[in-house]
Formats: C-alpha cells, sequence, structure tokens
C-alpha cells in the first residue's frame, strides 16, 4: 500500500471504493517506472491488473489545469477501448480530468464535438485517432505518455504504421509503454523504432489453481451436439465461446439459436451497434453465451465470467493464454473447456505442458461430466444422451391397418391371420399367385370368376 500512499487522494478513494487491496506483481513492478518517465515493455498473463498499472501514474501525473490532451491510449478494438474508458471514468470521479474516447464506426461530428470539451487523456482506436489528427482537429504537442494495450495484437492486424503515426505526432521527449500478455520478437522489433532504450518488465506466469481447465475429444461435426449438452448440464454458466474466424460465424450461431440456447454474436464485421448490444446483454446476464473470435474479444473484461470455452482449437499458444485468461481473472474461479478432435488433442497437450498446465480429459456419460465411463466396453454412441426405453407394444393379433391403393381398400392382416387366406382362392400375402375373387358375405361389390371357369 505504499505505493498507494503516494498517490493523490482521488486516486487512493477509487483505489478503496474498488475492493482492491494489495497492488498486484505487474502494478508493484511498472509503477515506479513508468513514474520516472522511463519507455517500458511490458508483459504479465491476462487478469493481473495491467490497465491500473499504467493508468494509475498517468492520471497522478495529468495537470487538470492544463486543458489540453496529456496521454494517449491505443487499443486494437473498440470494445477494449470502451473498457478503458470506462476505468478512467472510474477512476477520475471529482478529479477535474476530462477523458474522451474515439473509435471506429462512429459519427466524426460526435467525436468532433467531444474534442470541444477539451479531454486530457484520450483513449481510441488508431485508425480514428490518426483520421482526426490528419484533419487537423487534435494536438498532441502537450502528450507526456503513449500507451500501446495489447501491442502484440496491434503487430499481428498490421495496425503499426497508424500507431507509429500516432507516437510521431507527439514531441520527442514523450514516453512509451508498451503493455500486452505476450510479448514476441515482432514486438520488441517494433519497439525499436518507436522507443528510446526501453526496460522490459515481466511477471512470470504462476499457475492459478483456482481455474481448471478441461477437454474432450469428439469429431469436429460434433462439438456444436457437445457445447449443447454441456450447456444444459449447467444454464447458469456465462459463457465467452472461441473461433478462430468470423468467416462462418452467423451460421454457426443460428446452429446453437436451431438448438434453443441463448447465444449473442461478437465479430469484427458486425457494426458497432450490433456489438455493443451483444455485449450489454452478455453482461446483463440476458444471454448466457457470446460466441466471438479473438479479436472481437481480445483484452475484454466480464464480470463473473464462470467459463471460456475454446470451440476452435487455438491455432497458437499465445491464443491459449489469451482467450483462457478472460476467467479466473485476479484470482477468481473459472472453468476453461477445450472441445477437440483426436489430432488436436496432442497439440493441446502440448499446450499444457510447455505452459505448466494440467489439462484433464473428460467425457459426458448418462447426462453427466465424469472422468471415465463406467463401463469400457460400452457400445459406441453410448455417451449419447439416453432415451426413455419405448413402451412394449399393445396385442394385436386380430387387428388389421387399412392402406389406399388406387381407388379401392385393401385389408392388410398381422400375425397368425396374415398367413392363411380369409376368403377361398384368395392369398393377401405378396409374392403368392392368385388374386382376390369373391367379395366378403354381404357386400354388394361384384366379382369376376376365375380364369379357368369362364365361358370361352
Amino acid at each position: 500500500m505504499e505505493l498507494l500512499n503516494t498517490m493523490k487522494p482521488f486516486l487512493q478513494e477509487a483505489w478503496q471504493k474498488a475492493g482492491f487491496e494489495q497492488p498486484t506483481g505487474i502494478q508493484q513492478k511498472t509503477i515506479p517506472t513508468i513514474s520516472e518517465g522511463a519507455d517500458i515493455i511490458a508483459e504479465s498473463p491476462t487478469g493481473t491488473g495491467k490497465t491500473l498499472a499504467y493508468l494509475l501514474p498517468i492520471l497522478h501525473n495529468i495537470d487538470p489545469d492544463k486543458k489540453e490532451i496529456q496521454a494517449v491510449i491505443l487499443s486494437p478494438t473498440r470494445e477494449l477501448a470502451m473498457q478503458i474508458h470506462q476505468v478512467i471514468q472510474t477512476f477520475t470521479l471529482n478529479s477535474g480530468i476530462v477523458s474522451g474516447a474515439f473509435i471506429g464506426g462512429v459519427d466524426l461530428k460526435r467525436q468532433l464535438d467531444r474534442l470541444k470539451k477539451n479531454p486530457m487523456i484520450i483513449v481510441g482506436t488508431p485508425g480514428r485517432i490518426n483520421e482526426l489528427l490528419d484533419k487537423k482537429k487534435m494536438k498532441m504537442h502537450e502528450v507526456k505518455t503513449v500507451v500501446v494495450d495489447e501491442v502484440d495484437q496491434m503487430v499481428a492486424q498490421k495496425l503499426t504504421y497508424d500507431v507509429k503515426m500516432v507516437i510521431q505526432s507527439t514531441l520527442r521527449d514523450r514516453q512509451v509503454l508498451f503493455f500486452s500478455a505476450t510479448i514476441s520478437e515482432e514486438v520488441k522489433d517494433f519497439a525499436k523504432k518507436v522507443m528510446i532504450d526501453p526496460t522490459f518488465i515481466q511477471v512470470e506466469r504462476g499457475q492459478n489453481n483456482a481455474v481448471d481447465h478441461i477437454y474432450f475429444v469428439s469429431d469436429r461435426r460434433d462439438k456444436v451436439e457437445v457445447l449443447r449438452r454441456i450447456y444444459r448440464m449447467n444454464e447458469s454458466m456465462k459463457a465467452l465461446i472461441f473461433i478462430n474466424d468470423s468467416f462462418h460465424i452467423d451460421e454457426l450461431a443460428a446452429k446453437f439459436k436451431y438448438k434453443k440456447i441463448p447465444i449473442g454474436v461478437l465479430h469484427s464485421a458486425a457494426n458497432k451497434k450490433e456489438r455493443a448490444g451483444a455485449i450489454q446483454q452478455f453482461r446483463s446476464g440476458k444471454l448466457s453465451l457470446l460466441l466471438a473470435t479473438d479479436i472481437a474479444a481480445r483484452g475484454m473484461d466480464i464480470q463473473g465470467l464462470t467459463h471460456v470455452i475454446h470451440l476452435d482449437m487455438p491455432e497458437k499458444m499465445e491464443q491459449y493464454i489469451h482467450r483462457s485468461g478472460r476467467t479466473g481473472r485476479m484470482g477468481a474461479k473459472g472453468t476453461v473447456i477445450s472441445l477437440v478432435t483426436p489430432t488436436e488433442e496432442k497439440t493441446l497437450l502440448k499446450y499444457g505442458k510447455e505452459l505448466g498446465v494440467a489439462m484433464t480429459k473428460k467425457e459426458l456419460y448418462g447426462g453427466e461430466i465424469v472422468d471415465d465411463r463406467p463401463n469400457s466396453n460400452s457400445r459406441k454412441g453410448d455417451d449419447k444422451e439416453r432415451r426413455p426405453k419405448r413402451e412394449p407394444r399393445s396385442e394385436r393379433s386380430h387387428q388389421y391397418e387399412t392402406s389406399n391403393k388406387n381407388d379401392g381398400a385393401r385389408k392388410s392382416y398381422r400375425n397368425e391371420e396374415s398367413k392363411r387366406a380369409v376368403f377361398k382362392g384368395t392369398s393377401p400375402i405378396k409374392g403368392e399367385k392368385g388374386r382376390a375373387n369373391q367379395a366378403p358375405s354381404g357386400s354388394n361389390r361384384t366379382t369376376t370368376p376365375p380364369k379357368k371357369d369362364r365361358k370361352r
């Protein structure tokens, strides 16, 4: 707490109101270095408090009397930008600090009006901020710090040009901060172009015993059905479901809805209103499941998220880290479920070995999640939901069914009566010679005598 005691009173008050106790490892390591004005590259696992690690020292140093932009935070997605802005608003209450969010997909005129309020700290996507810079609507000569959050995703999405343009629009004595759960060699190469002798800070990935990592093996075509059964066993779950691309996401969502599973969709192709609506419904609990791609859900912090489900196997271990980190944040309990094919199982176990995470195989049996089936010699398909046994048929030895053929009615007899001709010269058994040539007693039907009795 000594670290926080040096902060301004409004920050200490917001910290206590949020119910936080001791600063996390990444906060303890980065706050003093950021306060000194050094450039840093910070790597820390998802859910360890990276946002406050850079926000606290930045907000502490902002001068509310100076009506100019003093800090810029860049995010790869609109959702993460808005999430960061919400944290800024929470921690600047009664401080006199004005903030603003500037993201793509929003009416430009509205954002120009927001600039008239003279924000001192802004957060946004690189493309939109560059657009405002090109229009000469933003002045960056008072910016002291530029933060690039989820920097590895910026590199993966090839947003480095926009990021570089934003950084270069500030004065040379600015401070640049890179934050992410994973720092690749590409990120370090990019840092050399925009940073001055950066300090690399890393928090080791510890084992979070509050999070269980389990998996189910199935054919690819059966994954949706397996997930449906898992959900039906625990409809109170709040799960983020990941797939690798958005090409078939709407088709996949339709399959879930057909199976009566309440699910929202979050992908980069959706417009801002659709994405915001899906997130809001998910956060409020109106939707239990949210289907998303990595890009759309990157950096999202959703309170009470009980499960992360890998419907598609992550192509890289870094993807598994970022996805799985959405649950079990700040030591909370959570469950990570992977649905894999027999081939993908090998890759998943490799990830677990490298991360030091125990991957436990589970199976579905009798409507429950079990470690092993009770009988290893059970027939194929025993893991399917058991259907109620069909009741035995009632005796129908003297009943018959009527079926239409052409314009007349034909009687089909069952059991013992079907084995003999009911009328002389007839055989209702298919394949035997002879045709019905006599009507039942009392019938007005005219019959034709057998061919051999006809007069020539």
